[in-house]
């Protein structure tokens, strides 16, 4: 298939630059992979749209304050630092703008001296290794007080709450950017799911800008995903397969999840695990481990739509997709919701 296959017309105003006051006030559109039918529903009807049984497997990864606004030490120009992933203790690799001031030797002043960044080396695609050196008992503490939320360049507004752009299951520190599946979740939602006899279960995966690295070769084949790190509990890998020989549905909160769990998958049971996984779906891929996908809207010609046409079918998917934007359904990260069942 063609990247271009995957386009289709978004008028600017339907990207979402602000989460609603209520996560689950957001809409849901309902998806039938089987007939094709399209329903519109609220997020807080979730309960009313699964069945006792039903496995919901949910990424609980946190996203990082890892957006750095330095000054280049002794010339006092600006610097934008963003953290993608740790290498070793103190050494990342980063993305730097502007890039020609980011030549090995470079160091960089963030918050008042609390954080020192010097860049050592060039990495593939022009990002940066930086080793830094903090004032603190770790990074992550420092990054607390210096660090911005890294929200996607298409949202232009600035977030007064960075609660909003993590889940509200979040607990291992490690990504770039949200799995923002989830944010339509409350703590009272959980709840209501569990007591009708959902189970909820949790894998952790780092999302990297990787994910989001546009496809631009035109044969979507040829195009490589970026490696991320997951980690499969040993509970969370009995749920799902104790459902799946029983017959139940396992359904992915989110297209991390669902990666992370058709990765780990092996010989008709998911094992409790870590590792590396670059798997990138498309149309004709085989799934062994999803019934069911709850989803945002994606841009054009991602490897997430890709991923949604995969498992929904390209031609439901698309058709789908026309229907959000005649509805004037909200995309994106802070938008509104789908789940195709």
């Amino acid at each position: 298939m063609h990247r271009s296959d995957f386009a289709f017309e978004l008028p600017k105003e339907l990207i979402a630059q602000h989460p609603l006051d209520s996560r689950d006030h957001s809409r849901l559109l309902c998806l039938d992979r089987k007939t094709g039918e399209i329903r519109h529903r609220h997020f807080s009807d979730l309960p009313d749209l699964l069945r006792p049984g039903d496995v919901l497997v949910m990424n609980d990864s946190r996203v990082m304050p890892s957006r750095l606004l330095g000054r280049k030490e002794g010339t006092g120009g600006a610097v934008e630092l963003l953290l993608l992933s740790q290498k070793e203790n103190g050494l990342w690799e980063t993305l730097v703008k502007p890039g020609k001031r980011a030549k090995p030797g470079t160091r960089v002043v963030f918050g008042e001296g609390l954080l020192l960044g010097e860049i050592v080396d060039t990495v593939n695609e022009g990002n940066r290794l930086v080793r830094f050196t903090f004032q603190g008992d770790n990074i992550f503490q420092v990054l607390d007080q210096v660090g911005r939320m890294p929200l996607p360049p298409y949202i232009t507004e600035e977030l007064e709450d960075g609660e909003r752009y993590q889940t509200v299951y979040s607990r291992e520190l490690g990504s770039a950017a949200a799995p923002t599946a989830g944010l339509h979740f409350t703590p009272e939602l959980l709840a209501t799911l569990r007591e009708k006899g959902i189970e909820t279960g949790f894998v952790t995966l780092h999302v990297g800008l990787g994910t989001f690295r546009p496809v631009k070769v035109d044969d979507i084949t040829n195009h490589h995903m970026h490696s991320e790190f997951y980690t499969i509990p040993e509970e969370t890998a009995r749920m799902v397969t104790r459902a799946k020989q029983e017959g139940r549905r396992v359904i992915a909160v989110g297209t991390t999840s669902c990666r992370t769990l058709e990765s780990a998958w092996k010989d008709g049971a998911l094992p409790a695990c870590s590792g590396d996984t670059s798997i990138f779906i498309y149309p004709g891929y085989q799934f062994q481990v999803l019934d069911g996908l709850i989803t945002n809207f994606h841009l054009p010609e991602s490897t997430l739509i890709m991923l949604v046409s995969a498992f929904a079918g390209y031609r439901q998917t698309m058709n789908a997709y026309q229907v959000a934007v005649r509805e004037r359904y909200r995309f994106f990260s802070f938008g509104d919701s789908s789940i195709i069942l």
